[in-house]
């Protein structure tokens, strides 16, 4: 992966929650909005919020990974429970949370932009 000259410094949080099949092209038109024209970094992807992890689930994220390389990032999975692990595992993406871990034990990092997604209703 090119990282144009400089390291990868920009870290976006994504939080994720229960998508349908018919989201993902949005979600990842979103995606793709933040981080074009930003240079390489990493995108944090929380899933703490998704519920009951489906197969779904599992398409959104590696479609999100996939936006994610296109623009010099990589995708780093957080607050995964371990049915979800199971469910990644056992597709062949448990490389998304090797980075990661679950969100109660990840330190907070430096330069870290929250970004949500803009159809959740505000806290």
């Amino acid at each position: 992966m090119s990282f144009s000259g400089r390291p990868p410094s920009t870290v976006t949080v994504y939080a994720m929650r229960p998508v349908t099949r018919a989201e993902i092209p949005t979600l990842c038109a979103d995606l793709a909005e933040r981080l074009r024209g930003r240079g390489a970094g990493v995108v944090i992807c929380d899933v703490a919020a998704v519920g009951e992890p489906d197969v779904v689930t599992v398409e959104a994220l590696a479609r999100l990974r996939l936006t994610a390389r296109r623009h010099g990032y990589a995708l780093h999975v957080y607050g995964a429970d371990p049915r979800l692990l199971t469910l990644l595992g056992f597709l062949g993406l448990g490389a998304l949370t090797e980075a990661g871990g679950q969100a109660e034990e990840r330190e907070q990092v430096g330069g870290v932009e929250e970004v949500v997604d803009r159809r959740d209703a505000p806290a």
